[in-house]
């Protein structure tokens, strides 16, 4: 068992200190190839007087661009929280695929409801306990890798309703991408009922930012990103 791997598991057995260990605001820039074509994906994340604002893009690229026109634009609004990150605000607007989705879903923490209008149809979950929209739970995970306090288990509000995601903690590895040669550990989720795994392998030099992210479908390789540049960004 490799050095990164030990202190990961040593701090998760530990006890949470009060000071959490904070996101760093940064823009990321990754390559994306999704079966035959090829694309880019650029995130970015903005610290607000509350907690944080991700901003994630991805849209096709070169050739690809004649077999597939628009884009895939998501972003959260979530406040810090004593054990991570609470959504507030999550808006998907996706031109790229044949789903054509529009969402814009509120978290309503004191109601304790998720609601909105997803392509202009008024939707309304119940939220028992924490839950995710899909680009939060990204950096939730971020969070509880940085802090050492790594869940097995999270909830994720897919746009109109929510999922039970299992995450397992892969052994580490040392990855090179346009970006550089990194040292990684691979955590893996899947949400309960789905034949899609999706595996992030995530750099502790980098925050635990993934600077590989592969999804599976049925044991297939769908996708597969890999991170090309890297920015922190200022004032955060």
């Amino acid at each position: 068992m490799t050095r990164l791997l030990i202190t990961l598991l040593l701090l998760c057995a530990a006890t949470p200190s009060v000071a959490q260990t904070a996101l760093t605001p940064h823009s990321a820039t990754y390559k994306v190839k999704i079966s035959v074509l090829g694309g880019e994906l650029q995130t970015r994340l903005d610290a607000t007087d509350t907690g944080y604002e991700a901003t994630h893009v991805i849209r096709a690229t070169g050739m690809s661009r004649m077999l597939a026109r628009g884009s895939i634009a998501e972003t959260s609004r979530f406040d810090l929280a004593g054990d991570g990150v609470k959504p507030r605000v999550y808006s998907s607007k996706d031109t790229l695929t044949r789903d054509k989705t529009d969402a814009t879903i509120e978290f309503d923490w004191e109601a304790g409801e998720a609601r909105g209008t997803v392509n202009g149809e008024d939707v309304v979950s119940v939220i028992d306990g924490l839950a995710h929209d899909r680009v939060s739970i990204q950096y939730e995970v971020m969070h509880d890798l940085l802090n050492g306090t790594p869940s097995d288990r999270y909830t994720m509000f897919e746009i109109d309703r929510l999922r039970p995601v299992n995450i397992e903690i892969l052994g580490e590895k040392s990855v090179k991408v346009p970006a550089g040669e990194f040292e990684v550990v691979g955590i893996r989720h899947q949400a309960e009922g789905s034949k899609r795994t999706t595996t992030l392998w995530c750099s502790a030099d980098l925050g635990y930012l993934p600077v590989v992210i592969e999804q599976h479908r049925k044991g297939k390789l769908r996708v597969r990103a890999t991170l090309t540049g890297y920015l922190p960004v200022s004032g955060g």
